[in-house]
């Protein structure tokens, strides 16, 4: 290739004629350099903002990622224990509807099904609760049944025999124990609860224990197919891991079903105070997939258990106000192996169940002089008096009918008049119809031109069970006839009102039956050391004593506290104790229901229904509790003036 440079033009190092450096022309051309602009200077603020939208998209997607997991995961546990059995698909058909906003019953059956036994063999129907969830009341009431009760045992297809309740599961499964259970409390249920005890146990551990008052020692090593379950339980407040709650609560070694029902009712509530303490995300997984392979839930009428439902009852137990539990039992059973009630006992525990007494712990303080007195109001001014409902003979009231069945709205206006509610005529003179048939709840209208409607209404709308309280619209006011109520029965009637009024069970007060045990309270904690200081009972029930296999326990309760357990014997054959311990903040002491003050002493008091079940001192950094027997056998007066017997113990 030629080049059209001369030699030594263009070259770094050529010289030309003269001795300097030849350069191209363009090289002596002026040149301006340009460079690009510099980004502006972002201050501190806009830089983090920058970063955290960012953060925030991705924390989003993660989130909806983490959700929607969540929710396919809950949604998908659900389904798992929705009825899938041929025993609990087909007894479900038996269950009545729940209907929203009212009180739901839920019939619980624990099974055991061993591994000696083979698949086709029955298993066996070793607990019977029912449980009541009333969102109106916001309590739960409970009732068991003790599996060795005689009854009249149904099964549909086969007949009826005479048995104890647990024979109902055995012979005809599920549907056999509904039926048997309606006959018997003639109470619709709504929900089916079947639990396997495997799945106890894997629930219990899941939750990390269950904390128990055990009242006294339970100890049996004789076990086998043929004997009862092994257990070596120590007395005192404690945990229990899923195998020792299950020997707990099914223990009957040395006492009765009646012993065992109350300590399974004691376990539900110390279940509920566990899951406040423990439900969260961490622990819930685990706890739906012991659940899910242990537990199954039959529904009336869809029979699809929804994740809506689920939360709706878990928000309300964990909701519950206290003493919102209450628990109902069979009075003058009598028997061992053959449990018998009469049919007036069974009845009252059901009247009790189904109408729990809200006020009754109110009731017991005051009857009791355990309520704490209130403040003298200020001279000069009055306490308003709360509004009263008007009684049923000062009440008119006209019924109609809703649902197009003959004769609902004259059986309703009858059972009322029963109840002395004034029945009136539609005033148009014509039948007493509602202006269409299409009324499925019945709906209990009031007409606020009159002083106290509402108030009765509600009480009105308590009897037919699931009635909705509303406002005289015009149409039914047409036909009301001037009424204070106007009634249209629904569907949902069905010639029967319900017996709504709570079973009133408050103790006469009494003096406290106690004896002095100064010296020997003192004498068995001498020598106990611990980081609180001890108080020893200068009194306790006349009819107890110290118990003679354990009478003073010292034990590590958890990590950081220590207690000491003091056990003693009624007269009865029923075991009461005193626990101390630096531990404040125990799961039981959440469910207080009053506190007192005296002498300079604070007194928490603990109420199941009317009775005083335990007496907590707080005093010193410390918490010593006075807990009755299982059965609430210790009148309230006695355990009110042994917790305030409660004197230090001397220092060595």
């Amino acid at each position: 290739m030629r080049t059209t440079l001369k030699r030594g033009v263009g070259r770094a190092g050529a010289l030309s004629g003269n001795g300097k450096a030849v350069l191209p022309p363009a090289a002596q051309t002026p040149v301006a350099v340009y460079r690009a602009p510099e980004p502006p200077q972002r201050s501190g603020w806009q830089a983090a903002r920058r970063y955290l939208g960012w953060f925030l998209v991705a924390a989003t997607m993660i989130g909806a990622g983490l959700l929607g997991g969540a929710y396919l995961y809950f949604h998908e546990s659900v389904a798992q224990i929705r009825a899938h059995s041929v025993d609990v698909k087909t007894a479900q058909r038996r269950l009545s509807i729940p209907l929203p906003g009212q009180a739901a019953i839920a019939l619980v059956i624990g099974y055991d099904h061993r591994a000696n036994e083979g698949n086709g063999a029955p298993s066996r129907s070793d607990t019977l609760m029912l449980l009541r969830a009333d969102p109106q009341t916001k309590s739960i009431s409970m009732l068991s049944l003790p599996r060795d009760l005689v009854v009249r045992v149904t099964c549909p297809g086969r007949g009826s025999t005479t048995q104890k309740i647990n024979y109902a599961y055995a012979w005809c499964g599920s549907k056999g124990t509904i039926e048997t259970v309606k006959e018997l409390t003639g109470l619709p249920i709504n929900y089916l609860i079947t639990v396997n005890f495997r799945g106890f146990k894997q629930v219990v551990n899941r939750l990390g224990g269950v904390w128990i008052d055990v009242d006294h020692r339970y100890f049996n090593d004789q076990g086998g197919p043929n004997g009862y379950a092994t257990i070596n339980l120590q007395p005192g407040y404690q945990r229990l891991d899923g195998g020792r709650a299950l020997d707990y609560v099914r223990f009957r070694h040395t006492d009765s079903d009646f012993f065992r029902v109350a300590r399974q009712q004691q376990f539900v509530k110390a279940v509920r105070y566990q899951l406040k303490h423990k439900f969260n995300v961490v622990t819930l997984p685990s706890l739906v997939n012991a659940l899910t392979h242990n537990v199954e839930v039959g529904v009336g009428g869809s029979g699809q258990l929804s994740g809506a439902t689920i939360l709706s009852y878990a928000n309300f137990i964990l909701g519950l106000p206290a003493g919102g539990f209450f628990q109902a039992k069979i009075d003058n059973a009598t028997g061992y192996a053959d449990v018998r009630a009469t049919t007036s006992s069974i009845q009252a525990a059901v009247q009790e169940f189904a109408n729990p007494d809200i006020g009754a712990a109110d009731a017991a303080a005051i009857a009791g002089g355990l309520a704490a007195r209130p403040k003298p109001a200020k001279p000069g001014t009055k306490k308003p008096a709360a509004p009263a409902a008007p009684l049923p003979q000062n009440t008119t009231l006209t019924v109609l009918n809703g649902n197009g069945i003959a004769g609902s709205a004259s059986n309703a206006s009858y059972l009322l008049g029963q109840r002395a509610y004034k029945v009136v005529l539609p005033a148009t003179g014509r039948p007493a119809n509602a202006p269409n048939w299409n009324f499925f709840r019945t709906k209990v209208f009031f007409d606020e031109g009159q002083a106290g409607s509402k108030l009765v209404a509600a009480k009105v709308a308590n009897l037919f069970g699931s009635a909705d309280v509303e406002q005289l619209p015009g149409d039914i006011a047409a036909l009301s006839g001037g009424a204070m109520i106007t009634v249209v029965v629904g569907a949902t009637f069905h010639n029967a009102l319900a017996n709504t009024a709570p079973v009133r069970r408050t103790p006469q007060r009494q003096a406290p039956a106690v004896r002095d045990v100064s010296s020997e309270a003192a004498s068995h904690l001498r020598g106990i050391k611990a980081p609180f200081r001890l108080l020893a009972p200068t009194t306790i029930d006349t009819s107890s004593r110290f118990s003679g296999s354990t009478p003073v326990r010292t034990y590590q309760l958890n990590r950081g506290h220590r207690a000491v357990r003091l056990v003693f014997l009624q007269g009865s054959g029923q075991y009461w104790g005193i626990q101390e311990t630096d531990w404040t903040t125990a799961p039981i002491l959440a469910d207080r229901s009053f506190r007192r003050v005296v002498g300079g002493r604070i007194y928490d008091l603990y109420y199941n229904g009317p009775h005083l079940h335990m007496v907590v001192l707080r005093w010193g950094g410390a918490s010593y509790w006075v807990v009755n027997t299982l059965l609430d056998n210790i009148s309230n007066e006695t355990l009110f003036a042994i917790a305030k017997g409660l004197k230090p113990v001397p220092r060595a």
